[in-house]
C-alpha cells in the first residue's frame, strides 16, 4: 500500500512596499504621480518554497488588506489548491474583495499562490498550466516621461526599431496638442509601425473624449486606450461608436462585473486585462475565454515577466506584452529584471525557471523607500 504524500501547507502570507521616487513626475491631468509604489507578496510553505508576486498599490493600503483580510484565509491552506484558496478568501469578505482595492490585493497574493504550487510541482508556471512558453508579441511603451519632446519620442522608438520592436505606446502627453505633435512624430518617421495611445483616464465626459478621439483619426492608432475612468461601460461603447480608432479598456480593473459589462455593451475593440488587478490567475483564466467567445482580442497591461509566461500557456500568444523602456519611469521594478530578446517584433520567451521566475531584485530593493514590518526580504 503506498501512503498518501502529506500536503505542503501555506505557513505565512506577508507584504513589503517599496516606493521608487520618480526623477521626473508623471502628470496626466489631475491624476500626478510622483513615485511608483508596489506590494512585493511573499508566500511560505511548510517545506521551505516560497512564492513571490508584485504589483502597484496606486497608493492605496494594500498591505493592510492582504494582513488583515487575506492571509489568515492562506495560512494553512494546501499549497496545490491556489484555486481554492483564491475563492476561500473571496468569499469571506464579499464587500471588500469583491473589486477595488480588495481585489487587487487578493489578486497578488494569488499570483504568488501560483508561484508557489508550480515551484511545489518542479515546474515552470505555463508548464504548471498545461500549456508552453513561446515567442509572444511586445510593445515598447515610449514618450516617458510624458513631457518629453516629439523629437524625443522619435529617438526612444528608433532606438527599439533597430533592435527588432515594432509596436510602440505612447502616453497623453501634458496638452492634446502636445500629444497629437508626438504621434505624428511617430508616424511620420515609422509609418509601418503600431501605434497606440495611453489616454491614462485623462477624459472624464463622453463628449471630451469623443472630440480627442476624432483628432487621432487619420493617424492610423492601433487603439486608443483608458480613456476614460473605470465604471461606466456605455460611455465606453457611446465613445468607440462616435469614433474610427479602436477602443481599448479594462486596465485598473478587476471583479463587479470587469469584463462582462465592456463585453455585454460591445464597448471595446481589446479587452485589457492584468492578472495583478483582475483576479490573478485564478480568475484571468476565465475572462481570456469570455473575451474569446465574443471575439475579442486581450492585451496585457505590463507585467511581462507574469504575462508572457500565463497569457503563452492558455494559448495567447498573439497578445502583446509590454515593456517599458528601463530607467524612464514606466515600471521601475522591471528594470533590473530579465530583459526581453526581440526579433522581428516578437520576444523570445524567457529563460525558464521555476514558477514564475525572479520577480525581485534585492539589489534594486535595496536602493529605494522600503516598508516590511515582517521581515519578508531579510532572506530574499
Amino acid at each position: 500500500m503506498t501512503r498518501p504524500t502529506r500536503a505542503d501547507r501555506i505557513t505565512r502570507v506577508r507584504v513589503a512596499t517599496i516606493l521608487h521616487v520618480l526623477e521626473v513626475p508623471i502628470v496626466f491631468g489631475t491624476w500626478v504621480m510622483r513615485h511608483r509604489e508596489f506590494a512585493l507578496v511573499r508566500i511560505d510553505a511548510e517545506s521551505g518554497l516560497r512564492g513571490f508576486a508584485y504589483g502597484l498599490t496606486r497608493d492605496g493600503p494594500l498591505g493592510a488588506l492582504v494582513e488583515r483580510t487575506i492571509a489568515p484565509v492562506y495560512e494553512g491552506r494546501d499549497i496545490a489548491d491556489p484555486e481554492g484558496s483564491f475563492h476561500a478568501a473571496l468569499w469571506t469578505n464579499n464587500a471588500v474583495h469583491a473589486a477595488g482595492l480588495g481585489m487587487r490585493a487578493l489578486s497578488i497574493v494569488d499570483l504568488a499562490a501560483w508561484d508557489l504550487a508550480a515551484k511545489g510541482a518542479g515546474q515552470d508556471i505555463a508548464t504548471y498550466l498545461g500549456g508552453e512558453r513561446r515567442p509572444m508579441r511586445v510593445t515598447g511603451i515610449v514618450g516617458y516621461p510624458p513631457s518629453i519632446s516629439p523629437e524625443a519620442t522619435v529617438d526612444q522608438i528608433a532606438g527599439l526599431w533597430a533592435a527588432g520592436w515594432r509596436r510602440f505606446k505612447l502616453p497623453i502627453a501634458p496638452t492634446p496638442d502636445a500629444s497629437i505633435a508626438r504621434l505624428q512624430a511617430a508616424r511620420e518617421a515609422f509609418p509601418d509601425a503600431w501605434l497606440g495611445i495611453d489616454n491614462n483616464f485623462y477624459s472624464k465626459t463622453a463628449a471630451d473624449a469623443i472630440a480627442f478621439g476624432r483628432r487621432l483619426d487619420g493617424l492610423g492608432l492601433g487603439w486608443f486606450e483608458d480613456i476614460v475612468p473605470p465604471g461606466d461601460a456605455a460611455m465606453v461603447a457611446e465613445i468607440r461608436a462616435a469614433i474610427d480608432t479602436p477602443v481599448a479598456m479594462g486596465d485598473e480593473q478587476g471583479g463587479s462585473y470587469h469584463p462582462q459589462a465592456l463585453l455585454a455593451f460591445d464597448a471595446v475593440d481589446v479587452l485589457r486585462v492584468d492578472a495583478t488587478t483582475n483576479g490573478g490567475i485564478t480568475r484571468l483564466r476565465g475572462i481570456v475565454r469570455a473575451a474569446a467567445a465574443r471575439g475579442v482580442p486581450v492585451a496585457p497591461h505590463m507585467y511581462p515577466h507574469i504575462h508572457s509566461q500565463v497569457l503563452s500557456a492558455l494559448g495567447q500568444v498573439d497578445a502583446p506584452i509590454e515593456w517599458g523602456i528601463p530607467n524612464t519611469g514606466v515600471h521601475p521594478m522591471d528594470d533590473a529584471l530579465a530583459q526581453p530578446v526581440v526579433r522581428d517584433g516578437r520576444m523570445e520567451p524567457l529563460p525558464a525557471a521555476p514558477g514564475l521566475g525572479v520577480l525581485a531584485d534585492p539589489a534594486w530593493i535595496a536602493d529605494q523607500q522600503v516598508t516590511d514590518r515582517y521581515g519578508l526580504l531579510a532572506d530574499l
